[in-house]
């Protein structure tokens, strides 16, 4: 079945149960990011515009299936409440029959906000009695938590299954059209841009795009496990000897399906392994050949950010995901940095694939300069691995 999307439905004076994405950082009782609220806005705002009442279901944090008053969703709903322009009000949980008639008591335009899914262990566990008690709440469901559609929660897979009607909100629609558009009919030259720190976590998605992909550039720390595979010395850096063989597969697949490899030709090391990374410095910059033994590589130099953009120039779809560097160290984000300036110069579609890459993106300065930038990390990756998500899966079967 199609799936449907906000924007689709008679939604005029019904009230919605709306699973967002509204997990925050936090320092004690305070946001310091907000801006997975601020993206639910557009949803939201349409929906209040139809006259519907708004019930909000969220996690936050690691809460282990109980109570914990450091992972309340209050300041979210006080936060959301100003970036509205209207009142928010807050449940004291999620389910129950206080927060029934706390829902049932809503009138066009107004919003709840519930208490922490994950207080409940229903939640992760994918109970299909905590679904339904969730499903109490309201008339139809929307989800607009693309960080979450990679999870088959209890909010995610089970709710949308005990609701008359369902569909994805307009972030999550966003994350459709622009992910699988990327994936499925780029615009050519097709360039993915590929970092962080493991190949493990990568795999299957490195596989799916040589299948898609006309050129793969990898960098992060990443890149030392395919150096080292090709037989050079990568000191003290990171690397995965349990998937040197992978990455020579890898490299081999490419070169059947004719896909370029471009691996940094230059690093920014430091002498400071064993010391924690917010102390360690920039010792040199050395060819990618000639990395000293007792050195650490920790990011991609300015000859590799040189090459790398000889690469993207023609670039009509690029899809980015892991930094080039120990970003958080300012020593060491000149070469993330210098691909996000790349991409923001580039006429052509760029897909942030969220996470680390988000963050990166947003400490450069140029986010608006990207076409798009995911919202969710975990759920991206398995999104670019080709896997049908949990969510999607369940919005494209509600209803049958």
């Amino acid at each position: 079945m199609p799936m449907r999307f906000l924007d689709e439905m008679d939604i005029t004076g019904k009230r919605l149960v709306i699973r967002v994405d509204y997990n925050v950082p936090m320092n004690g009782s305070e946001i310091t990011d907000d801006t997975r609220i601020a993206a639910s806005l557009p949803t939201l705002e349409l929906a209040l515009s139809k006259g519907a009442s708004l019930v909000l279901c969220s996690h936050l944090g690691k809460a282990k299936g109980a109570p914990d008053p450091k992972f309340s969703l209050a300041p979210a709903a006080k936060r959301l409440s100003e970036l509205l322009g209207r009142p928010v009000a807050f449940a004291p949980d999620c389910i129950g029959p206080e927060v029934e008639a706390m829902a049932a008591a809503l009138k066009p335009g107004e919003v709840l906000l519930l208490e922490n899914l994950r207080f409940h262990p229903g939640e992760s566990k994918g109970d299909p009695e905590f679904a339904k008690a969730l499903s109490k709440m309201g008339e139809v469901y929307v989800n607009d938590a693309f960080g979450t559609a990679h999870r088959p929660h209890a909010s995610v897979s089970g709710l949308p299954a005990e609701m008359a009607a369902c569909c994805g909100g307009l972030l999550l629609k966003r994350e459709w059209e622009f992910l699988g558009k990327a994936l499925e009919n780029p615009v050519r030259p097709y360039v993915a841009v590929t970092g962080g720190a493991k190949v493990s976590s990568k795999l299957a998605v490195l596989e799916h795009l040589l299948g898609k992909v006309d050129e793969l550039i990898i960098g992060g720390a990443m890149a030392n496990t395919f150096l080292k595979a090709q037989g050079l010395e990568v000191g003290k850096s990171l690397v995965e000897d349990d998937l040197l063989d992978e990455a020579r597969r890898i490299i081999e697949i490419a070169a059947q399906k004719g896909v370029r490899i471009a691996l940094p030709v230059d690093f920014v090391v430091s002498l400071d392994a064993g010391k924690p990374l917010n102390e360690m410095t920039a010792s040199a910059t050395v060819d990618a050949k000639a990395i000293p033994k007792d050195a650490m590589a920790l990011d991609i130099g300015p000859a590799s950010v040189q090459l790398f953009g000889k690469s993207l120039a023609a670039a009509k779809t690029v899809v980015w995901n892991g930094p080039m560097g120990a970003f958080e160290n300012p020593h060491f984000a000149a070469g993330t940095m210098g691909v996000a300036k790349i991409l923001a110069g580039l006429d052509a579609v760029t897909v942030i694939g969220g996470g680390d890459t988000d963050a990166a993106v947003h400490a450069s300065g140029l986010s608006d300069k990207m076409s798009f930038i995911s919202t969710g990390g975990g759920a991206s990756l398995e999104f670019m691995e080709g896997k049908e998500l949990p969510a999607f899966k369940a919005l494209r079967e509600c209803g049958k």
